[in-house]
């Protein structure tokens, strides 16, 4: 169990770690938003509900750490064509919770987004509940799986083209 201060400071850092995940997205910079990924991480944006088995149902993004560089490396090339112009993307985080430390020294974190996205299409708001899991690797926050769980999942959805 960690103590009062302990406690603090490992919030001071979850939440200065997402608030830069946050960042990154927004201002599209991929490469080092992907550099926030451990080895094993996994990135997954569920369809439908958000108690879905990922590997029998459909899912929005379901990536693992190859398919995440796929992907970034797919955004880099300037060909998405839904992304061009790119849109201009703005996320406010809000109830960042530590939820537990797991035995795999793994740290489960919560928080909710709400992402307001200008396109040529149209102006649109994408909000979610987002779960972490983060671990220190060479004492830097990384992250090893993130849940998003966007309210309206179980509609039909825009492209979603950009990293939420």
């Amino acid at each position: 169990m960690l103590s009062r201060e302990s406690s603090a400071t490992l919030m001071n850092a979850v939440t200065a770690f997402i608030y830069r995940e946050a960042r990154l997205q927004d201002e599209h910079q991929y490469e080092d938003w992907e550099k926030l990924w451990t080895e094993d991480g996994v990135y997954w944006v569920p369809a439908n509900g958000v108690d879905i088995d990922p590997e029998k149902e459909m899912s929005i993004i379901y990536d693992n750490r190859s398919r995440i560089a796929l992907r970034v490396r797919q955004l880099m090339t300037g060909k998405h064509f839904t992304q061009t112009p790119q849109s201009r993307l703005r996320r406010l985080v809000s109830n960042i919770e530590l939820m537990d430390e797991q035995a795999t020294g793994d740290i489960a974190v919560a928080s909710n987004s709400l992402i307001f996205e200008s396109s040529l299409r149209d102006d649109t708001l994408w909000a979610a509940r987002n779960e972490y899991r983060l671990r220190y690797v060479d004492g830097e926050l990384r992250m090893v799986y993130k849940k998003v769980m966007l309210v309206n999942s179980d509609k039909a959805l825009f492209t979603l083209s950009f990293l939420v």
